[in-house]
């Protein structure tokens, strides 16, 4: 089985999102090869899952002054705060035959690239089931998935700068929480790979997920087919729209 890798680029998180989506309907049809992408975020953005409210999730007026998109995702965990400048994020998107059975099994088997690519750096990370990456307990990569049409579409990030405070100003948390000591609790119980290797570049932090990701597999460096592309513009509208976004 060859896999296509879409290398690192940088979108909206409503193209992120609708991206990720059209791979999965042309992989289900055939058309498509099994696909890992990298990717970023700019703006910054809030995602939240499948199944939340973003209204009582996200702060949506902080996110409209601070410039920060707000959208559903189509897998499901909670909300997620997408800093343009924080996190690599990926998704690997391939029939559910390809992984092992079970949801927590196949979590775990794509939470190991992460894993082996966190070791390469010289952090060790555990998987905390059932789709986090703990770093000395500390939270340093959250995943999600979505399965449709016998396939499996899991992306999650990868956290490379955490902005805590300014995290806290966009999802609806009590005021209780703003003070300074539950910022202080946040910031013990989240860390970010430049937190445990101080001066590590993005780059280096990407190639060495690449390598995670693609070892022992067949695959090759691509981009998006002229199918996929043509998604596109009605997706980015669904993941716009009032009707997806504020269906809960």
């Amino acid at each position: 089985m060859r896999w296509r890798v879409i290398p690192l680029d940088t979108y909206s998180g409503y193209r992120n999102m609708s991206i990720d989506e059209a791979i999965s309907e042309n992989v289900a049809k055939n058309i498509s090869e099994p696909t890992i992408r990298f990717y970023r975020w700019s703006p910054s953005a809030v995602s939240v899952g499948r199944f939340q409210s973003l209204e009582e999730e996200v702060n949506i007026e902080n996110c409209r002054l601070q410039n920060v998109d707000c959208l559903r995702r189509i897998t499901g965990g909670g909300a997620v705060y997408h800093d343009e400048n924080g996190e690599i994020t990926y998704s690997i998107i391939a029939p559910q035959m390809l992984f092992r059975n079970g949801i927590r099994e196949s979590y775990e088997e794509i939470c190991g690239y992460i894993i082996n690519a966190l070791t390469s750096l010289n952090i060790k990370s555990v998987f905390a089931p059932i789709n986090d990456i703990l770093v000395n307990n500390r939270k340093i990569s959250g995943n999600a998935q979505a399965r449709k049409n016998k396939i499996l579409l899991q992306h999650g990030t990868i956290l490379y700068d955490t902005d805590i405070k300014k995290m806290f100003t966009l999802l609806n948390v009590s005021k209780e929480k703003i003070s300074d000591k539950m910022i202080k609790n946040a910031e013990e119980r989240v860390t970010s790979i430049k937190r445990e290797v101080p001066g590590i570049t993005i780059e280096e932090v990407y190639n060495a997920l690449l390598k995670a990701f693609t070892q022992n597999k067949e695959f090759r460096f691509g981009t998006l087919t002229s199918e996929e592309i043509k998604m596109l513009p009605e997706l980015e509208k669904k993941y716009k729209s009032k009707e997806w976004n504020f269906y809960r």
